[in-house]
C-alpha cells in the first residue's frame, strides 16, 4: 500500500532515499513522481543529475535538464549543473546561451556560473575571456575558499599566456 500521496511527499521521500544512499529507491521515486505529475520539474532536475554523474548518460542528462529548465526556468539549482554537461558535451554555444539565462535567475551562484564560463573559455583556449569570467567569479563570491581557488584560475591562465609568448634572444658579443 502507497502511503504517499502527493507529489511533493514523494519528492521528499525520494531526496531522504538520496541522503541515505539508497540510489535505486530514489530513482524509482523519481520516475513514479515523473508518471504522476509530468509537470513536475524539480523530478526532471534530479533524473538529469543520476544520469549525468551516476550513468555518464549524458544525451538523457541533457534531456530531464532542458525539461526542468521549460517547465520552471526560475529553479536556479538546475543551470550549474546544465552548464557543465554542455560544457563536457563542448556544445560551446549553447552554454553561453544557458549561462546568460542563468545569470538572470535569482538564486543562482553566479560565481559558479562565471567559473564554468571561464573554464569553457579556457577549454577553448580563449585565454582573455577566460581571464574575465574568472575575475567576475572572484567579485561574486562570498567565500574565502572560492576567492582563493579564482585567484589560481586567474594565475593559472597568466602561464598558460605567458607559455604561449615568443622567446627572443640577444647574443651579446
Amino acid at each position: 500500500m502507497d502511503i504517499l500521496y502527493t507529489v511533493e511527499e514523494k519528492y521528499l521521500q525520494a531526496i531522504e532515499e538520496l541522503h541515505y544512499g539508497e540510489l535505486p529507491k530514489a530513482l524509482h521515486f523519481f520516475h513514479e513522481i515523473i508518471n504522476s505529475d509530468p509537470e513536475y520539474a524539480r523530478a526532471y532536475y534530479q533524473l538529469g543529475s543520476f544520469y549525468y554523474y551516476q550513468f555518464k548518460n549524458y544525451q538523457t542528462a541533457g534531456y530531464y535538464y532542458k525539461k526542468c529548465i521549460e517547465l520552471e526556468a526560475d529553479f536556479p539549482d538546475v543551470y550549474e549543473h546544465y552548464l557543465k554537461l554542455l560544457i563536457t558535451l563542448k556544445m560551446h554555444k549553447l552554454a553561453q546561451n544557458i549561462a546568460d539565462k542563468a545569470l538572470a535567475v535569482p538564486g543562482v551562484c553566479k560565481s559558479h556560473i562565471y567559473e564554468n564560463l571561464g573554464l569553457n573559455a579556457e577549454e577553448l583556449q580563449d585565454f582573455t575571456t577566460a581571464k574575465e569570467h574568472y575575475k567576475q567569479a572572484a567579485l561574486a563570491t562570498a567565500s574565502q575558499d572560492e576567492h582563493e581557488q579564482f585567484k589560481d584560475h586567474l594565475k593559472r591562465i597568466k602561464d598558460k599566456q605567458n607559455a604561449n609568448r615568443n622567446m627572443v634572444y640577444a647574443y651579446l658579443g
